[in-house]
């Protein structure tokens, strides 16, 4: 957080290794009506051949080429990648310093950043309900979330899984301060339980190939928990890019959400977790992620009231957690035209199921 209070009074100072982002600002409109250049940002590292990322409608949409195939219908905008390994924190700094338009990050990291001065808008859900996992080595005596008292466990900090992992040691009894918290991004926390350089790992699914390996089991995971233990995401613009260009930005959002539709379908449910596996990941486990659940479920682009409820729980915690110093109101962060509107276009206004604040289907 203090990283990101320095970023912003850098203003547009700094910049980020390895890119050539020079002359490539969306400030410069071909003709006033549409950016040279839109950039995206994502808080995962691309892997594979091709690289890819996963978990998400946009990273399908990623895959299949299908938001520069919505770009090339004029020609006058061309669509840039950015892949993160500092996951969401690192958006945050390039979204501060002016470096991309949009992102696809986690509520944690966006709520810090919203919370230091970054003016953002969420336009969409994705990647949502996303489970979590908590290995240890094989011959580990740890069996429960309880057993982590005292024990060294790795956490990858500043990203979207921090909190629903503070909420899940609290129903334990726990805090962080009760165990000995290591700040280790994915590589590195993987690397350290293999060497046994720490007694446990949280994590996404990838956990799930360190137990296929033998190097790791798995003591819980979320999936049939409560969704309060679970991971949620967006896609977010900045106000600047949004306001100077709204078409540009439904443009996105109708791309998105077609990709979501298809996505939704379980017709396609092989094909996703095919491509899903370009990254790494081999299909037996994003079958077992998903097992019993609907992909609508997971590729819902709408911030309904269960969504809201469960983005401000996250910034009541990241104050109660001193992750940020204040709260602020989540419904006036989103702005729902460019979903609204994409979804009249396309005829989805009932396709995904609304859940209420209680987790309870809308009319069920």
């Amino acid at each position: 957080m203090d990283s990101i209070r320095r970023a912003l009074v850098r203003g547009a100072a700094g910049g980020l290794a390895g890119m050539a982002l020079a002359g490539t600002g969306a400030a410069r409109a071909q003709g006033g009506a549409a950016p040279a250049v839109v950039r995206l940002g994502v808080a995962q590292p691309a892997i594979g051949n091709p690289p890819g990322f996963y978990g998400s409608s946009i990273s399908i949409a990623h895959a299949k080429g299908w938001i520069e195939e919505e770009f090339a219908k004029d020609g006058a905008t061309r669509v840039e990648w950015y892949f993160f390994k500092g996951a969401g924190p690192a958006v945050n700094e390039a979204l501060t310093t002016k470096q991309l338009d949009f992102a696809f990050q986690g509520d944690l990291p966006a709520i810090v950043a919203r919370s230091a001065g970054l003016k953002t808008k969420l336009i969409l859900a994705t990647g949502i309900r996303s489970n979590i996992y908590l290995a240890t080595p094989p011959d580990s005596p740890i069996r429960t979330v309880a057993d982590l008292r005292g024990k060294r466990v790795a956490i990858f900090k500043g990203t979207n899984s921090q909190l629903p992992i503070n909420r899940l040691l609290e129903a334990h009894g726990l805090a962080e301060k009760d165990i000995r918290a290591l700040n280790l991004d994915t590589a590195s926390g993987k690397a350290a339980l293999a060497s046994k350089d720490i007694d446990a790992l949280f994590g996404g699914l990838d956990l799930i190939t360190l137990r296929e390996k033998g190097t790791a089991k798995i003591v819980y995971s979320s999936k049939g928990d409560s969704p309060v233990f679970t991971r949620q995401s967006h896609v977010l613009g900045t106000e600047a890019f949004i306001d100077r260009y709204p078409r540009t930005t439904q443009r996105l959002v109708d791309a998105i959400v077609r990709t979501a539709r298809w996505a939704s379908d379980d017709r396609h449910r092989d094909e996703v977790f095919r491509i899903w596996a370009r990254t790494g990941f081999p299909l037996p486990v994003w079958q077992e992620d998903y097992d019993g659940e609907p992909l609508r479920v997971r590729f819902n682009p709408q911030f309904d009231p269960f969504l809201v409820a469960r983005y401000q729980d996250a910034v009541e915690q990241a104050r109660k957690f001193r992750l940020t110093r204040g709260t602020f109101a989540v419904d006036p962060w989103i702005d729902r035209r460019f979903l609204d509107a994409a979804l009249k276009a396309q005829g989805l206004q009932n396709y995904w199921p609304v859940y209420q604040a209680d987790g309870r289907i809308l009319g069920a």
